[in-house]
């Protein structure tokens, strides 16, 4: 891909924006970073940009792409398709592009890539200690948090990247083709963005859309979006399932995950796998999948599985303060997480702390399971008002407004007995008090801890 002397335009100064146009200006293209964001906005992220060699459109000021002489467009995956500059490039027949599928264009690894609605960052994660504990070189990037541009020149042929990706940045896919590609899920989320569930499963479709016949995609049989997607796969298609014996495919028999793929292997007894919940267990069946078809060894992935603690902001126990436990589930970004995490525990046994800015989801599923398993909720952030409705109407009335997650905290703390779970789930995105989920879910683990230290 020729970059030297042309002049690209990245739409969007947040972390993939940024590592893009570090990397076209290496690259020797004269590179545009436009964002809606003032410079007083972007705070330091504007004085990053000041040290770079990159010209700035910022404040919604955007350039005339008729006139300008792009060759190409970069988009971050937060920036709708929809917006002036895209709509011109298009029809100018500029090329539109996500940061994933310009990395993707300088690649040279194996790519394993996984995406669903819920548990993409734990699977991606244990997928990624997998192919480590099997003394492969591995890079884990993508939507985790490391944009694949920063370092996917830094890895062979001989490597493995290992991939979440997620459904904006699958919209701007072109090229991109994994050696093995994971849907583990999908139920309604972004619609805000999609607006309808056929554009969803389109764009998570996309991930296998250039896959051939020794190419693998791994699919979840106990979802009737997923499983229907096999029938559009090219490459050869490995279910997983935590409620069917499968023919082929990683499935549960008598206690025991079993591989049947290229030949029958019992991988691990279940209950050596730690992590609570049905739905990371399918987030482990879908990671043996993947190293399966990647020839691990039945020995170094019961290892991992026997030994993998979790990603950091997925159902992550932070403290216990007088018999009260406390957990980080700030990734539960949708009602489908939250549900899952409610379903790890004890019936009425979880104070429930949700609450942020909605992505169009719907609450009402939501709000049957905290009438069936939560004993008190507290809501706070843009969107409480909405789960508060939903609650309401399927007859739950033991809730709280806070102000803020602080405020949501200590009123969790002040209503906790010992026995209880101090549940973070919000079932909503950060982005109306928080930059991203991490900040949030460090955010909850800063004060619980200020709590624990006190003696609370």
């Amino acid at each position: 891909m020729k970059l030297k002397g042309e002049k690209v335009l990245v739409i969007g100064a947040a972390k993939s924006g940024i590592a893009a146009a570090e990397f076209l200006l290496k690259k020797g293209a004269e590179v545009t970073l436009l964002d809606d964001k003032t410079e007083l906005q972007l705070e330091k992220t504007f004085e990053k940009l000041k040290s770079m060699n990159v010209n700035l459109a910022l404040g919604g000021k955007y350039p005339d792409i008729s006139k300008e002489g792009y060759s190409l467009i970069v988009i971050s995956p937060g920036v709708p398709l929809e917006i002036l500059p895209v709509v011109q490039a298009k029809e100018a027949g500029i090329p539109v592009i996500g940061e994933l599928e310009l990395a993707y264009r300088f690649s040279k690894s194996p790519i394993i890539a996984i995406t669903g609605t819920n548990g993409k960052t734990t699977t991606t994660s244990l997928v990624g200690k997998i192919f480590s504990d099997a003394g492969i070189n591995t890079l884990v990037a993508g939507n985790i948090g490391l944009p694949l541009i920063c370092e996917v020149e830094n890895y062979s042929e001989n490597d493995v990247i290992v991939l979440e990706v997620s459904s904006f940045q699958l919209e701007t896919v072109e090229l991109f083709k994994p050696k093995v590609s994971v849907i583990l899920n999908i139920t309604p989320d972004h619609l805000d963005r999609h607006k309808s569930m056929d554009n969803y499963i389109s764009a998570k479709a996309k991930i296998f859309k250039n896959q051939g016949a020794i190419d693998y995609t791994v699919l979840n049989y106990d979802y009737v979006y997923t499983a229907k997607l096999a029938k559009r796969v090219k490459g050869n298609v490995i279910f997983f399932s935590r409620k069917h014996i499968l023919d082929r495919g990683v499935y549960i028999q008598d206690g025991k995950i079993i591989a049947n793929i290229k030949e029958y292997k019992e991988i691990v007894e279940i209950e050596e796998f730690k992590l609570p919940g049905a739905h990371n267990l399918e987030n482990a069946l879908a990671a043996i999948a993947c190293a399966c078809a990647m020839n691990i060894s039945q020995s170094i992935i019961a290892k991992s599985i026997a030994s993998f603690k979790g990603a950091p902001h997925r159902m992550e126990t932070v403290a216990e303060i007088n018999g009260v436990r406390y957990v980080n589930d700030s990734k539960a970004t949708n009602p489908e997480a939250a549900i899952h995490a409610l379903n790890s525990f004890e019936d009425k046994k979880i104070i429930l702390i949700a609450g942020g800015l909605s992505k169009g989801s719907d609450f009402t599923k939501l709000a049957r399971v905290i009438k069936e398993k939560v004993r008190f909720l507290i809501l706070f952030g843009k969107n409480a008002g909405n789960i508060k409705k939903a609650v309401e109407m399927a007859g739950f009335f033991d809730f709280v407004i806070t102000e803020d997650l602080k405020s949501a905290v200590l009123a969790a703390h002040k209503a906790a007995v010992r026995g209880d779970v101090v549940l973070l789930s919000p079932a909503c995105a950060s982005w109306d008090m928080f930059l991203n989920y991490e900040k949030r879910g460090e955010y909850f683990k800063q004060l619980v801890l200020e709590l624990k230290n006190k003696g609370r």
